[in-house]
């Protein structure tokens, strides 16, 4: 055979087995990281469905506790509107979910982060990535509940690379949050944020960003970008996605009590 052809015959077994290599860590990832991604919600045993889902969180610390956006919460911890309605996750269990009561630890307004505690055994938790390890062009893995339980509550996953590390403020999500420590944060200036180049829906918010490699989480999904509605998220998708980065999930953990 000659050189030349040689030559990229092993170039192109080269690459093969390295991508092969990627699919698998991947595969593995998935595997690993699923049973830690949990519904997020409210539950009334009278109601029909009982359990409304809000959002996506995964499980971290000791096994009790759960990130997710401050945003998938409702404003007073349950349904302000049904005093029945209890803050609540969904945990994975063969054949359905099981439903745990949760309650808030606290809250980071300023990124748009939350800790719950849920009740239970508890579950395997992923670890946070170090921020040195976190670069551009890094290959993740989004995890988290698309268009919420319209697809079920199964953890579906969406591959793709952090595009940019950029900078943002974000504002209250509305007037009553607008306090002394908001206004603060907003006046101290932006902070770092991952635009990702991966797609994710509405029920995606509060889940992983993950290492595809190691699966450890290096982001929380946040500020989806759609054209217009939910609705139209399915047919005419951004494929824009940005996530808060995992050192302030870091530092809402350790926070003193």
């Amino acid at each position: 055979m000659p050189l030349h052809l040689t030559r990229r015959a092993a170039l192109l077994a080269t690459l093969l087995t390295a991508a092969g290599a990627a699919h698998a860590g991947l595969v593995e990832t998935i595997v690993a990281a699923k049973p830690s991604v949990l519904a997020v919600g409210t539950h009334d045993a009278l109601d029909n469905p009982r359990f409304t889902f809000r959002g996506s969180g995964f499980v971290v610390g000791d096994g009790n506790l759960l990130v997710t956006n401050a945003h998938v919460l409702p404003d007073d911890g349950a349904d302000s509107g049904n005093r029945r309605k209890t803050l609540a996750v969904v945990a994975p269990r063969v054949g359905s979910g099981e439903v745990r009561t949760a309650s808030v630890v606290r809250i980071d307004r300023t990124h748009d982060l939350a800790l719950l505690r849920f009740e239970g055994s508890p579950l395997a938790a992923l670890r946070l990535a170090e921020p040195k390890n976190i670069h551009e062009g890094a290959s993740i893995a989004l995890m988290g509940f698309p268009i919420g339980s319209v697809l079920g509550l199964a953890p579906v996953t969406h591959r793709g690379i952090i595009s940019s590390i950029t900078a943002i403020a974000l504002p209250p999500a509305n007037a009553r949050q607008l306090n002394e420590r908001s206004v603060r944060a907003l006046r101290d200036g932006a902070f770092e944020l991952y635009q990702l180049d991966a797609t994710a829906y509405p029920g995606n918010s509060g889940g992983p960003v993950l290492d595809a490699d190691s699966g450890e989480v290096v982001g929380v999904v946040n500020m989806v970008l759609v054209r217009s509605t939910k609705e139209s998220a399915l047919s005419n998708p951004t494929g824009i996605s940005y996530a808060i980065p995992a050192r302030f999930v870091r530092e809402l953990i350790e926070q003193p009590r």
